[in-house]
C-alpha cells in the first residue's frame, strides 16, 4: 500500500495572459519515495513547484500538499512548516555569515537537528565565519541544502539542487537524498541531470510544454522500454505500417535496417518482425536519457 499522496493535483494550471506555463496537470507524489521531475528549460517545472508551495496562485485546477489545499492561504502557510524547500536560485541573506544564517534559520523550526548541522558543516567544508556573499555558487548551494536537511520535514522539495556542485558535492547530495528518504521524508526534485536521476529516483515524471507526458516508476521503465534493431532482405511498401503494433513509439529506417523504439510489447514486435522475414533482430534495454528525449520530441 503506497499511502496517502504527499502531493496531488487535479487539472492544475497556470497562465500568463495567452502563455500557458502549466496545463491540466494531474500529478501524484507518493510518500516514502524519491520522485524526479524532468523537463526541458521552460517546461513549467519551477512554476509547478511554486504553485505547490503557495508562492504563486494557479489560474485553474486544484492541488493538495500533505493533505492541505495549496489555494488556501492559511493551509499553505501551515504546510510550509512541514516542507523543506531549496529553490533554483538558492537565494540567501548575503550580509550574514554561514553561522549567523544557520542560527537564524534554526529559530523557526522545532524539528531542527544540531547534530546534522555539525555533520554537514564538516562534510560540505563550509566556513562558519565567512559572509555568504563571498561564497562560491557551489558553497551557497551546499549551505541551502544544509538548511533544508537539518530539519525533519515530511516532504523535501528541491529545484535543480545539483546546480553549481562539483562531482564530490553531487555525490554527497545524492547520498543525502537517499538517507532522507530512508528516514521517512518524501523527496520531490527537479533536475536536468538524467544520470543523477537514474541513480536515486523511484518515480519519474516528465513535463513538456506545461503538460505531464510521463509518470512511471523507474523500475517499470527499465523493464518495459526496448530498442529493437532489425535488418530485412528488402523493405517492401507497407512494411513499416505492419510493424506499428501496440507499444511502438517510433520507427526509423535506413537502407535495409529498421529501428523500433518500444515502450512495451517487445516480444510481439519481434514475433511480427520474424514473420515479415527479418534477417536479424537485436533487442536492447533503453536508458532514461533515451526515454526522455523520445518523450520531449514526440509531443
Amino acid at each position: 500500500m503506497i499511502g496517502v499522496p504527499v502531493v496531488e493535483t487535479d487539472g492544475l494550471g497556470k497562465s500568463y495572459g495567452k502563455i500557458h506555463a502549466v496545463r491540466n496537470l494531474n500529478l501524484t507524489v507518493a510518500p516514502g519515495r524519491i520522485t524526479a521531475f524532468l523537463g526541458l528549460n521552460g517546461a513549467g517545472k519551477s512554476t509547478t513547484i511554486r504553485m505547490l508551495l503557495g508562492m504563486i496562485k494557479p489560474t485553474e485546477g486544484a492541488g493538495r500538499v500533505l493533505g492541505k489545499r495549496i489555494d488556501d492561504p492559511i493551509a499553505s502557510l501551515d504546510l510550509r512548516r512541514h516542507v523543506a524547500y531549496v529553490s533554483e536560485d538558492k537565494r540567501l541573506y548575503g550580509y550574514m555569515t554561514v553561522d549567523q544564517l544557520i542560527r537564524f534559520t534554526s529559530s523557526f523550526y522545532s524539528d531542527w537537528r544540531p547534530e546534522v548541522v555539525r555533520s554537514l558543516l564538516q562534510q560540505y567544508q563550509l566556513p562558519p565565519h565567512r559572509k555568504i556573499r563571498s561564497l562560491s555558487k557551489g558553497m551557497r548551494t551546499k549551505l541551502a541544502l544544509l538548511l533544508a536537511l537539518a530539519r525533519r520535514p515530511e516532504l523535501l522539495i528541491l529545484d535543480e539542487p545539483s546546480e553549481g556542485l562539483d562531482p564530490v558535492g553531487i555525490e554527497d547530495l545524492l547520498q543525502s537524498l537517499v538517507t532522507q528518504c530512508a528516514e521517512g521524508t518524501a523527496v520531490f526534485f527537479s533536475s536536468h541531470q538524467i544520470a543523477e536521476v537514474e541513480r536515486v529516483a523511484d518515480q519519474v515524471c516528465i513535463l513538456h510544454q506545461g503538460r505531464l507526458v510521463m509518470d512511471a516508476s523507474l523500475d517499470d521503465l527499465r523493464l518495459s522500454y526496448r530498442q529493437i534493431d532489425m535488418v530485412f532482405p528488402s523493405l517492401p511498401a507497407g512494411l513499416q505500417s505492419q510493424l506499428e503494433l501496440e507499444g511502438v513509439e517510433s520507427i526509423r529506417s535506413s537502407g535495409h535496417q529498421m529501428s523500433i523504439f518500444a515502450s512495451r510489447n517487445a516480444d510481439a514486435i519481434m514475433e511480427r518482425a520474424r514473420a515479415l522475414h527479418a534477417g536479424s533482430i537485436e533487442v536492447a534495454p533503453v536508458g532514461l536519457r533515451e526515454i526522455f528525449l523520445q518523450k520531449v520530441k514526440e509531443n
